[in-house]
């Protein structure tokens, strides 16, 4: 065994419970005297507890035991820090016939790393290993005196049974994915990825490196925009002697690891450092500054990145800001850059936001922190903002803060090497002080993830999503053969079905974002519009109703209408429990103080309790003003507005689109609470055995016989079917189904065609049985037919499952025949469905129409088509190795629905980063 043999696909960057990296990794030879300094650095009480003994050193046979390993039978997992070993786990498969499935599974982790849930992770990540191989049952023999060993367990989410035996427990789990497991793991990836962004977003000290006396430098610009935020701690320039460039040379690592940086020789300039930087005092390094640094933002060119990293990995710098460029944005070889400076900055446990990255700025009067290259930053609010790009970053805060809207924090991601837009969504799940969340993608690394984290965020805080062109739901760097128009088609089904509101702009994305930011949710569709102009209000009302909004009333009040008499009509229409919106379409009469219209404005919104948020949503164009016009603010201690301002537009169809986009995501938010069903008569784990038999020797396809088998497991049944390859064959299966029957081709040429030339129908005796075999046999060419029970007539519909190379297995709903699928006319949903999610989909496709039957058709059961699209979810969920599945052709009647066939494919489940255990992308 060599150190180059370990499964790849095993090694893993996980976050601590502190937010920290550690890198996860198959233990090798060559790690013995690793894993004896490990072992030595371990106190006793340590050592007692995992060896049951004092143990002072690890036996030479123990260590050649525990570094030699199969990788199926015995596995042992380190985690890394560095080149440091924080924690070690191992599992080990049990000798006895009686538990051929079961392995005996233990962990250690060094003291000064004890606390940052390190077991749990190696745990899971074992368990993770061990399923693979085959195993399903984990089995522990820990000391009484340690129950924290136990509650790792039964913390973890597994249904633990324990025997006590004197000085000893012992411990059995089943380790095959569970709702509770699931639940466990998600929680605990949300907390450590939250915490890891607050370790970024609120630094105790921050270190400016490239902090260039220049005034037109980046470094200058950013330690200027940081001083100038008012930072709350400490500020550190650094501007050391700079790498002389030409000079370098690159001496490639000797190191097998594959985490392994070249090692590079620089030739330092010698001009000396500046004694300060904006009257700041300067160090030449990182490694100088006498205090701790949190954070450090790095502005210098990439070609002296490796410098600056070893300095910032020696300080035991937490997280990095890299605003430079040269990296994923200039090619192949930037691309290999980045790559190599994502891994060390992990290997040594630190995260990265960029590169090529704008910064990051927390608007918190307790951080005041704005490391970013923008010249305007908005003031404090409850909208949290995340984009990618710098450049177009720089608009967006400007426009952000010409509109008024205020923001709680800000990351441009850049190249998001590392740090990505799911890992912020979690923090600003768990922070107070957003509210709202913009998002401006430009492309996904892990959509399927968003599509998770988001459907939790959705349910309590708003997102509001803009995609910056076709094809941006892609994931990056992904192949772009595919369509991209179908791909953001679905994309937005899914995004849908997480309750991310998508907008098309900019424009649309601020639009929006300021109605949810400074007024309540509407109830309800049903929208009045008041104002002085005919022609406005009926653009607004013309808009609002191709929008989803039901526009109640109309009222025209001229226009010389007075003060007084729009805050009555304003309202009057606040008041009434028919109205759930309110939009004021109005230009000020000339000669008119608009002030006072503005004050009367906020006084007729005022509710009667004396509180200062409407209860009911208000939009307005007033003076064409886009944002929050100073009339119409209530603004906070700072000056900014605060919930309860009325937003402006500038045009009453945007003023509609706005309030249309806040109806939409009410209506998806007040659904009941759906949860992923129980399916009942269900056999999972003999689903699973039966999937793993089947795979043997790998990826196929099922048989026919096999697919319908595998079916039966989650309760669905096929239509009776025979596989027949002669005459006599085809009339017995057609006696023992019983008449009518029919006789069907088999291969993929001829199944589904419209002509429906690949099948005979409706054959009522043996006759016409060996008839129609006879002309199939001749016209396909196929060796076996099917002969099958005739089923009840009904609408043609198809039901598939398919791996999506962005969301991983989605699944998908519309009429059966090659003309619906070249049309595309299909819904599609992300697995796991819920049972509402199930009755949007069947409504999806334009042409479900057609379910509800009409003058001639009765409508078909829609409850049975929903359980079998639930039963088909739970299958893929619970047995993951069934990587595609087509049903096809779903009769669906009044009287229920008929499978006419099933093609499933079953393979390995792919290395999907939102699959298994959790780790970073």
């Amino acid at each position: 065994m060599t150190d180059t043999d370990y499964p790849r696909d095993w090694v893993a960057d996980v976050l601590a419970s502190d937010g920290g990296v550690v890198h996860l990794r198959p233990i090798m030879p060559s790690d013995a005297d690793a894993l004896v300094e490990f072992h030595n650095g371990l106190s006793e009480r340590t050592r007692y507890l995992r060896y049951f003994g004092p143990t002072p050193t690890l036996p030479p046979r123990e260590v050649v035991r525990m570094t030699t390993v199969d990788y199926r039978n015995r596995v042992a997992l380190l985690a890394m820090l560095g080149d440091e070993i924080v924690a070690m786990g191992l599992y080990e498969g049990l000798a006895a016939d009686d538990k051929p499935e079961s392995a005996e599974v233990a962990f250690v982790v060094a003291d000064h790393h004890q606390g940052r849930g390190l077991g749990p992770i190696l745990l899971e990540h074992l368990a993770g290993v061990a399923a693979e191989n085959g195993f399903t049952r984990f089995e522990a023999e820990v000391l009484s005196e340690n129950p924290n060993m136990v509650a790792v367990f039964r913390d973890a989410g597994y249904q633990v049974s324990r025997a006590f035996d004197g000085s000893t427990v012992h411990v059995e789990f089943l380790i095959d994915p569970s709702e509770a497991l699931t639940s466990v793991r998600n929680a605990r990836e949300r907390a450590s990825e939250a915490r890891s962004i607050a370790n970024l977003l609120s630094p105790q000290s921050v270190a400016v490196i490239g902090a260039s006396t220049d005034p037109k430098k980046v470094g200058n610009v950013l330690l200027a925009n940081i001083i100038a935020a008012g930072f709350t701690g400490p500020v550190f320039p650094v501007n050391g002697p700079a790498p002389v460039d030409d000079e370098t040379t690159v001496v490639e690592s000797p190191s097998v690891s594959p985490f392994a940086a070249p090692v590079r020789k620089r030739i330092r300039d010698p001009r000396p450092a500046p004694p300060s930087v904006r009257g700041i005092r300067a160090y030449p390094t990182v490694r100088d500054i006498p205090d701790p640094v949190d954070l450090a933002v790095v502005a210098v060119p990439a070609a002296g990145m490796d410098d600056v990293l070893s300095d910032c990995l020696a300080k035991g710098v937490r997280t990095l800001v890299v605003v430079s460029a040269g990296f994923g944005e200039s090619g192949e070889e930037g691309w290999e850059s980045e790559r190599r400076l994502a891994q060390r900055v992990r290997a040594h446990g630190m995260r990265l936001v960029g590169p090529n990255a704008l910064g990051v700025a927390n608007n918190s009067a307790d951080i005041a922190l704005n490391a970013t290259l923008a010249p305007r930053v908005p003031g404090a609010g409850r909208v949290g903002f995340f984009c990618q790009s710098g450049a177009l970053g720089i608009a967006i805060l400007d426009t952000a803060a010409h509109r008024q809207l205020g923001l709680s924090t800000f990351v441009s991601a850049g190249n998001r090497a590392d740090v990505s837009g799911n890992d912020v969504l979690q923090y600003w799940d768990t922070d107070e002080s957003t509210d709202v969340v913009l998002l401006y993608l430009e492309s996904f690394g892990n959509p399927r993830k968003f599509g998770r984290i988001a459907r939790r965020v959705s349910t309590s805080k708003p997102i509001v999503a803009i995609k910056s062109g076709r094809g941006a739901m892609t994931p990056v760097r992904a192949s772009r053969t595919r369509e991209a128009g179908r791909d953001d088609a679905i994309a937005q089904m899914v995004l849908g079905q997480a309750g991310v509101i998508q907008v098309e702009t900019i424009t649309e994305l601020f639009d929006c974002g300021t109605i949810l930011a400074y007024q309540p949710l509407p109830a309800g569709p049903r929208t009045a519009i008041i104002g002085n102009s005919s022609v406005i209000a009926a653009l607004a009302a013309a808009t609002a109703r191709s929008s989803g909004l039901d526009v109640v009333a109309t009222v025209d009040l001229g226009p010389a209408v007075s003060q007084p008499d729009l805050s009555e009509a304003v309202a009057v229409a606040m008041a009434d429990d028919g109205v759930d919106a309110v939009m004021v379409v109005f230009v000020p009469p000339v000669a008119v103080d608009a002030d006072d219209y503005a004050h009367g404005l906020m006084e007729a919104v005022r509710p009667a309790d004396g509180g200062t948020v409407p209860d009911k949503p208000v939009v307005t164009t007033f003076l064409a003003v886009e944002g929050v016009p100073d009339g119409l603010s209530r603004p906070g201690p700072d000056g900014m507005p605060v919930r309860g301002s009325i937003p402006s537009y500038s045009t009453p169809e945007r003023a509609a689109k706005a309030l249309a986009h806040a109806w939409k995501y009410a209506s998806w938010r007040a659904r009941p609470v759906a949860e992923i069903p129980t399916i009942e008569g269900t056999v999972a784990e003999d689903a699973r055995s039966f999937v793993r038999e089947a795979m043997a020797d790998g990826a196929r396809d099922l048989t026919a016989v096999e697919s319908a088998h595998l079916l039966k497991h989650y309760g669905i049944d096929v239509v009776e079917f025979r596989e027949v390859r002669t005459m006599q064959q085809a009339s017995a299966a057609a006696r023992e189904l019983g008449f009518p029957v029919a006789v069907k081709a088999t291969s993929s040429s001829w199944v589904g065609r419209l002509d429906r030339e690949g099948a005979r129908l409706d054959l009522p005796d043996a006759t016409a049985v060996l008839t129609a075999f006879t002309e199939l046999k001749a016209l396909t060419g196929d060796e076996m037919l099917h002969v099958q029970k005739m089923a009840p007539k009904g609408l043609g519909t198809s039901i598939s499952v398919s791996d999506n190379e962005s969301f991983g297995p989605l699944l998908s709903f519309g009429l059966s025949g090659r003309l619906f699928d070249a049309l595309g006319d299909r819904g599609y949903r992300a697995i796991p469905l819920t049972e509402t999610d199930a009755r949007e989909l069947i409504a999806e496709p334009q042409a479900a129409m057609l379910l509800a039957g009409g003058p001639v058709d009765d409508p078909v059961d829609t409850d049975r088509l929903v359980d079998l699209i639930l039963r088909i979810s739970a299958l893929v969920d619970e047995v993951p190795e069934v990587r595609e599945v087509r049903c096809d052709p779903v009769l669906a009647s009044v009287d229920g629905v008929a499978l006419l066939g099933a093609q499933i494919h079953v393979g390995p489940v792919p290395t999907l980063a939102d699959t298994g255990p959790r780790r970073l992308s």
